[in-house]
C-alpha cells in the first residue's frame, strides 16, 4: 500500500512533516535505561550531513561513497536498517567540508533529492526507479554553492517547490514529469545558497519563503508572483531557512556574525509591504545552521551569542534562558516531540532530552550516541524510533521503549 504525505507520525522531508522540526510522536520516554536508549541498527555512511526522511516504516537517505566515485540515494527499513533499494551515479565530488547536506523529500509514491552538485532526482519509493531528473545548473544557470547543495526540497500534495537561482529564483514542478508548473524570475539577480524554501501563510496569502546572502522574499504560492521582498545583508553563506512565526512576522538568521531579523510583512488589499521589527546584530544573537524551532510562542535554537547554548527567545528577540554553559551544543540539530527537545552535541555526539519549558532549561537525560566531530545532521523520528547521523555512521534509536 503506498503511503500518502501525513500518513501516521511520518518524517517525510526536511525538518519533518510541517516542516517546522515538530513531530507528532506521543509516549516516548522521559528517562532513558541505564547506558542510554537501545541502539537498533547502525550503517557506515561516507562523510557528510545528509539527513534522512521517513515514510511508512522507510529510510530514505542520501550517501557519498569516496572509493567507488558514487553519490546513491538510498532506501532502507526503519525496524532493521536492512537495505531495501539503491540508486547510484558515478560522480566525481571531492570532499569539500564532507560532502552530502541533504533531506530527501517522499511522498510514498515518489522521493526527490536535490545531490551535492545541483541535480534534482526523482525516484520511484518503492522501487528506486528514476523517474526524471532535471539538472538545475544546465536549466537554470544555477551556480554551485560553495560547500555544495544544502537546499532540501519542499514537498507539498499537488507539487515539489525548490529555489534555484540563476534564470530563476523559485520554482514549482510537478511530482510525476518535473514539467515547470510556474516561476519567479530571478529580476533580483539572487544567488543560490544553502536555504530550503519553506510554506507560510501570511497576510491571509499562501506564500513560500527564501533568502540569500542579499535578502528575503515571498512569493505567491498560486503562481510564483514575487509578493514582497526585503533586502538584508548575510555573510559568506545563509543557512538556516526562513521561519514565519505567525500571519505577519519572518524571522531570518544566519552564520557568519550575521546577526538575525524579524520583518514584519503586511498585506494591504494585496499590497505587500516588508519593514524591520528587529534587527539582531552579531554579538546580541545568530544562529549558524539550524533553523529553530517557535512552540508556545517563542522560538528555540543553539545559538552563537555564546556560542553553543540552547536558547529560549521570545518574538521581540529577547532571550528568556539559556542552558548553564556545562554542555556546548556547536552546530548541533534538534527537534522538538512529546513535549522535549532531542538536542545534539555538534562536537561529541552526546544527545540531551531537554524538556520544552519557557520558564527555564531542565534537562531530563543524556546519553553517549555518536561521535565527533561535527555531528551536524537534522534528526528525523516516526514510530518511537529517532534515526540520526555524524560524519561516519547512521544510527537508530529506540526512543518509546516498550
Amino acid at each position: 500500500m503506498v503511503a500518502a504525505v501525513g500518513y501516521g507520525a511520518d518524517w517525510p522531508q526536511f525538518r519533518g512533516m510541517a516542516r517546522d522540526g515538530i513531530s507528532k510522536e506521543t509516549g516516548l520516554l522521559r528517562k532513558w535505561p541505564a547506558g542510554g536508549p537501545k541502539v537498533l541498527w547502525t550503517t557506515p555512511m561516507g562523510q557528510g550531513y545528509a539527513g534522512a526522511a521517513i515514510v511508512a516504516g522507510r529510510v530514505y537517505h542520501e550517501d557519498y561513497d569516496e572509493a567507488k566515485g558514487e553519490w546513491g540515494l538510498f532506501c532502507r527499513s526503519l525496524a532493521t536498517g536492512k537495505e531495501i533499494w539503491r540508486y547510484t551515479e558515478a560522480r566525481k565530488i571531492r570532499p569539500n567540508h564532507a560532502i552530502t547536506r541533504t533531506v530527501p523529500a517522499v511522498d510514498g509514491k515518489f522521493v526527490f533529492s536535490i545531490d551535492p552538485k545541483c541535480n534534482l532526482h526523482a525516484l520511484d519509493a518503492r522501487t528506486g526507479k528514476q523517474v526524471w531528473q532535471k539538472d538545475l545548473v544546465t536549466t537554470y544557470s544555477t551556480s554551485i554553492p560553495p560547500w555544495y547543495n544544502g537546499q532540501n526540497v519542499l514537498l507539498e500534495p499537488d507539487r515539489i517547490v525548490i529555489a534555484t537561482g540563476g534564470s530563476a529564483l523559485v520554482v514549482a514542478l510537478d511530482k510525476a514529469t518535473g514539467k515547470e508548473l510556474w516561476r519567479t524570475p530571478n529580476d533580483l539577480k539572487f544567488v543560490l545558497s544553502h536555504v530550503s524554501v519553506m510554506p507560510a501563510a501570511i497576510g491571509g496569502v499562501k506564500q513560500y519563503l527564501y533568502s540569500t546572502l542579499d535578502g528575503i522574499v515571498g512569493v505567491s504560492a498560486k503562481d510564483g508572483a514575487l509578493l514582497w521582498s526585503y533586502k538584508r545583508k548575510f555573510n559568506v553563506a545563509a543557512v538556516p531557512s526562513p521561519l514565519a512565526v505567525d500571519a505577519s512576522r519572518v524571522f531570518v538568521t544566519g552564520p557568519y556574525d550575521a546577526g538575525s531579523v524579524m520583518v514584519k510583512v503586511q498585506n494591504a488589499g494585496g499590497k505587500f509591504t516588508a519593514s524591520p521589527a528587529f534587527d539582531m546584530k552579531a554579538n546580541e544573537w545568530n544562529s549558524e545552521v539550524h533553523t529553530p524551532v517557535v512552540f508556545s510562542g517563542h522560538m528555540f535554537a543553539v545559538g552563537k551569542k555564546k556560542r553553543g547554548l540552547f536558547t529560549c527567545m521570545n518574538m521581540d528577540g529577547k532571550v528568556v534562558w539559556e542552558n548553564d554553559g556545562q554542555s556546548t551544543f556547536e552546530l548541533g540539530s534538534f527537534l522538538l516531540a512529546d513535549g522535549m527537545f532531542y538536542l545534539l552535541e555538534g562536537k561529541t555526539g552526546m544527545l540531551h532530552l531537554v524538556e520544552a519549558s519557557t520558564a527555564k532549561y531542565k534537562e531530563l537525560d543524556k546519553a553517549q550516541v555518536l561521535s565527533g566531530g561535527d555531528v551536524w545532521g537534522p534528526m528525523a523520528l516516526s514510530d518511537g524510533k529517532l534515526v540520526l547521523r555524524d560524519l561516519s555512521k547512521m544510527v537508530c534509536i529506540d526512543v518509546r521503549g516498550k
